[in-house]
């Protein structure tokens, strides 16, 4: 049984003059005493919608307990958003991917790693890539440290049982 849902804040990196980005998300406190969350992150890194998380005492930053299977996909544009959410948000949602974000800048989004990469990227070079003010990023598939190491988490979630 899980308990009410809460927000937590999470470290989300450093703006160029040194400051924290802190992102608030909400949680849902398991009884285990674990956080799931209940969408992907807009900054912070290596975490998706489902994962559970405990959160580090006093540096806002959460330690991974297991991983949902969910890949946490990212879109940026420098025009309007309307577009591009209009043609993305259903063709992911027909794989069962889900909404976490919208706003005039930015989409967030979930969707299970089992439907695929190549079907997921082949999706976002359709809509987003056509279009030369947006770009987009998986959040939760290569290591923050460098952003280019593939985390590969994937291979335990899609091995067959």
């Amino acid at each position: 049984m899980t308990k009410a849902l809460r927000t937590i804040e999470l470290f989300a990196g450093t703006r160029p003059d040194g400051q924290p980005i802190v992102e608030q998300l909400p949680v849902s406190e398991q009884k285990s005493g674990e956080l799931q969350l209940v969408r992907s992150p807009a900054f912070a890194q290596g975490i998706a919608s489902g994962d559970c998380v405990r959160l580090l005492p006093q540096t806002q930053e959460v330690e991974l307990v297991r991983r949902s299977g969910n890949l946490s996909l990212r879109v940026y544009t420098k025009g309007d958003m309307t577009p591009l959410a209009d043609a993305l948000v259903p063709a992911l949602e027909k794989l069962g991917g889900e909404l976490d974000l919208h706003n005039d800048r930015m989409l967030v989004l979930s969707i299970h790693v089992s439907c695929g990469f190549d079907t997921i990227e082949k999706i976002m070079e359709e809509t987003v890539g056509r279009d030369a003010d947006s770009t987009w990023m998986y959040g939760n598939v290569y290591d923050p440290a460098d952003g280019s190491t593939p985390l590969n988490w994937w291979k335990d979630v899609l091995k067959p049982e």
